[in-house]
């Protein structure tokens, strides 16, 4: 009937209904799940995403694929905006939340194509997601002391990098992620993650990235003459100009003679050499016999002013980024400084070392070994530009897997011991959910099974008998037993360190439930916009 009415106002208007659109939206959410199931877990495949000038991404990472696809079908960018909208608020879980979404609208599929209405499975889903929320939540280990974990954290962040990266960089980057969280982490304060820069640089290879307890700037002095390397390095933060400065307002300088020019000239300079010989006095007054002194500046330094200031052995930066100089006064003590009049001690950071490095035409700056430590770089090394964009990617993700992880205090037993313990459960529990909706919690728990069902696909083995192996040894065992993905076996994931973050969890089973009822209930899908309503034009009234 609404087809009708539709047509009536809108006869241009594209409609599909009823039993054509769930399964147009089945079809969708199918294809997306196709697309993104042989990416998951650490034996999942790599997608090579080629733009249209030719750049290539490679790539095993749900949320950069999502984002970089070109997805037309409306279903299909509604599933993938709310997976990568999960991976922003998360930090992980986009393939997972993709696959589930995908398989609770297959097995919806199985109950109305015999009859049975959407509204009782949508029904069915939410005891479900119910059930599973309050499972979750008695399933979880509780870690109180996580912060003083190392080990513990580090085994987070391995079980999300190995699912992105090779096993070797993978287990590097775990390292490297895990110093730069525990040096600027302090139990009871939020977690910033601005405060750990990635920074790249295009040579040697993926497993030379590394953690630096500093900060690396992407430029570097700009004067030949100036120490390439210091140690005990005293430096002074600053935001003061030592160049000439143009006049706010429009002005003009009239002289009569050669003589009276050259005056203006030498009294404007002399304005700047002040400012320049204050740091240079302060510099002999506070370094002692073995130390050295720095100057970063975020405003410029003219040529006069850094010869000056290389004559005496101090190493300047001019127009550093603002977003450095906020880390730089929090890795290296001290304060900015935005006069040079009245220069402390305290006003200086400490570094134990600053290098510069030249690569290629590109400078960077190394300043490490620092004092206070609130703020640190994740170098990423690597050959070419997709390799360090897949590198820093799974950095990303490594620093909110971690920011989860002590946020939630708890972690759950990975490699899909989770998902087949909740399908346990929910088998056992059915019974006690009245009516046709039972149908719906059914589907539930067979849906949740996709995860270890794609895990053991994508490692090579027999899916059904590696699912049967596990779910046989957590009724013998009673314990959070899950899949080894190298020898096909049963295992248990908290003792070999493979973890998941709840809070992962948790999104993926709300968001994936939430979306599949919203599709499921959709009976009628039209593509009827406001143009294709109107006449042609005035021109036909002629």
């Amino acid at each position: 009937m609404a087809t009708k009415e539709t047509n009536l106002v809108n006869p241009n208007a594209e409609i599909v209904a009823s039993a054509q659109c769930l399964m147009v939206n089945v079809a969708a959410a199918r294809g997306l799940q196709s697309v993104l199931k042989t990416n998951l877990g650490p034996r999942g495949t790599l997608k090579m995403l080629v733009g249209g000038a030719g750049q290539i991404k490679i790539t095993k990472d749900g949320n950069v694929l999502l984002h970089e696809m070109q997805i037309q079908h409306p279903t299909a960018m509604m599933i993938a905006r709310a997976a990568t909208a999960m991976d922003d608020q998360v930090g992980d879980g986009t393939t997972s939340s993709v696959l589930f979404t995908g398989e609770l609208l297959k097995q919806a599929e199985r109950f109305t194509s015999e009859g049975l209405h959407p509204r009782l499975i949508a029904e069915g889903y939410e005891i479900a997601k119910d059930m599973t929320l309050e499972f979750l939540d008695g399933f979880k280990v509780n870690f109180p002391n996580i912060y003083h974990d190392r080990e513990l954290v580090t085994n987070v962040v391995r079980t999300s990098l190995r699912t992105k990266l090779s096993l070797d960089i993978a287990d590097k980057m775990s390292n490297a992620v895990v110093d730069a969280m525990m040096s600027i982490t302090e139990e009871g304060k939020p977690i910033d993650l601005h405060m750990v820069e990635i920074m790249e640089m295009q040579h040697k290879s993926g497993s030379d990235s590394c953690f630096i307890n500093g900060i690396v700037l992407d430029h570097g002095a700009r004067h030949p003459d100036m120490p390439r390397f210091l140690e005990n390095v005293h430096i002074l933060t600053c935001n003061v100009s030592f160049e000439y400065e143009k006049t706010e307002i429009s002005a003009g300088f009239y002289y009569s003679s050669a003589e009276e020019r050259e005056r203006f000239v030498e009294s404007e300079r002399k304005f700047t050499d002040e400012k320049v010989k204050q740091v240079i006095d302060f510099k002999r007054r506070i370094c002692k016999a073995g130390e050295s002194f720095a100057v970063i500046n975020q405003k410029g330094i003219d040529s006069v002013a850094l010869d000056m200031l290389a004559k005496e052995g101090i190493f300047a930066l001019r127009r550093a980024k603002r977003r450095n100089m906020e880390r730089l006064t929090l890795a290296c003590g001290g304060s900015p400084v935005n006069s040079v009049e009245d220069l402390e001690v305290d006003m200086l950071g400490w570094a134990g070392k600053l290098r510069e490095e030249t690569l290629g035409e590109d400078r960077f700056t190394f300043v490490e070994d620092v004092r206070m430590g609130k703020s640190c770089t994740l170098l990423v090394r690597g050959p070419n530009k997709h390799s360090l964009e897949q590198i820093k990617d799974a950095a990303r993700d490594g620093l909110r897997a971690v920011k989860m992880a002590l946020e939630d205090r708890a972690l759950v037993p990975g490699a899909g011991a989770f998902e087949i313990a909740a399908h346990r459960m929910l088998m056992r529990r059915k019974q006690a959910v009245s009516g046709r909706a039972k149908l719906g919690v059914e589907a539930f728990a067979q849906a949740l099974l996709v995860v270890p069902k794609t895990l053991a696909e994508n490692s090579g083995f027999d899916v059904q008998d590696s699912l049967i192996r596990v779910q046989e040894e957590q009724e013998r065992s009673e314990t959070a037993a899950g899949l080894d993905l190298s020898l096909g076996e049963p295992f248990l994931p908290a003792a070999e360190g493979v973890w998941d973050s709840v809070s992962v969890k948790r999104q993926a089973l709300n968001l994936s439930t939430v979306l599949a009822t919203q599709l499921l209930l959709v009976d009628e899908v039209m593509k009827a916009g406001k143009s294709m309503g109107k006449a042609s034009g005035p021109a036909d009234d002629e």
